[in-house]
């Protein structure tokens, strides 16, 4: 009787679990179903956002080489040896573009030997010495302000200040310190990102080794940093050489024959020599060909350059890798 009665409690037990279990499977298939839905609602929202800024960059791409698809075809007739070697003559119709070219290349190289030191220098007081605070946040908030700054403000300033109020007058120098003003807020952003891209282990490294804070900042955190503040260099530079509404107000002129001999001479740059041509010049239809040739040059002129800056700062890296 004992076990006829154990059997059926323990048939009674079984009959109770199998709903609880039964209860159980539903509940767990419902949680793996939600999970892999919200999987894939991610996946596609990922994969929707990607596709999206492949589709911006082929648009970027597919723009830069129609631009540049369509000086080439427009300008490369009017490139020989005379247009690269010689002034303009006959009111500009004929000739070359042989000032334009040296005024650019110094004006580019005066604003990044302006703009780059103070930039950095700024930079290095910014990450490493400033505080956090409400001065740092002001001071940052000055400097996102001064990018989005339209040249021709930067233009105005150097007018009055440099042109005017230092009476340098109209010059190569005046232009330099007015463009290296303009490129300090890409410098200063490029370069502080570098010095945070160090990595903390190795300041309390130097540190610990009994080096003061100037020697950690020369002999290692520069160093490390200096590919990424190289790029600051490569867009301040880039910025500048194409540059046309501050340098007609601080440095370039309608036209002069000769080359610079000081930073106090009036130069001709090849963004102004464009405007001039296309704008104020007495045969526009004749200059057609060189204002597209002009260009054409500015191009060729801004990315070797840049190929020059990026291909001395992969050697470099190469150099920290090894």
């Amino acid at each position: 009787m004992q076990s006829k009665k154990t059997d059926t409690i323990d048939s009674r037990d079984q009959d109770t679990s199998r709903p609880e279990k039964a209860l159980k499977a539903p509940k767990t298939l419902d949680i793996a179903q939600t999970a892999a839905a919200i999987r894939s609602k991610r996946r596609l929202r990922q994969n929707a956002v990607f596709t999206a800024f492949r589709i911006a960059a082929v648009i970027n791409g597919l723009a830069l080489l129609i631009i540049v698809y369509f000086m080439v075809a427009n300008g490369w007739r009017a490139i020989n040896w005379t247009f690269l070697s010689q002034a303009p003559m006959d009111s500009m119709t004929k000739g070359g573009i042989l000032p334009c070219i040296v005024g650019t290349l110094a004006l580019s190289i005066g604003a990044l030997v302006v703009g780059f030191p103070i930039g950095v220098a700024s930079a290095i007081y910014l990450n490493e010495y400033a505080r956090p605070g409400r001065l740092l946040r002001v001071i940052r908030l000055g400097i996102n302000n001064l990018a989005g700054v339209p040249s021709v403000v930067f233009g105005l300033f150097g007018l009055a200040f440099f042109v005017i109020y230092l009476k340098f007058g109209v010059s190569l120098l005046a232009g330099a310190l007015t463009l290296g003003a303009m490129t300090l807020p890409v410098i200063i952003g490029a370069t502080e990102e570098a010095l945070k891209a160090v990595p903390d282990t190795y300041r309390e490294a130097s540190l610990g080794l009994g080096a003061t804070k100037l020697q950690t900042i020369f002999r290692v955190i520069l160093p490390t940093a200096l590919p990424g503040i190289l790029t600051g260099g490569i867009l301040g530079i880039s910025r500048a050489a194409g540059e046309t509404a501050p340098i007609m107000f601080t440095a370039a002129v309608f036209f002069t024959p000769h080359l610079p001999k000081s930073i106090f001479d009036e130069i001709m740059a090849l963004p102004y020599h464009i405007y001039v041509l296309a704008t104020a010049g007495t045969e526009i239809e004749k200059t057609r060909p060189l204002q597209y040739g002009t260009a054409l040059v500015l191009i060729a002129l801004v990315l070797g350059l840049n190929l020059l800056a990026i291909i001395y700062r992969s050697r470099l890296r190469r150099k920290m890798q090894t």
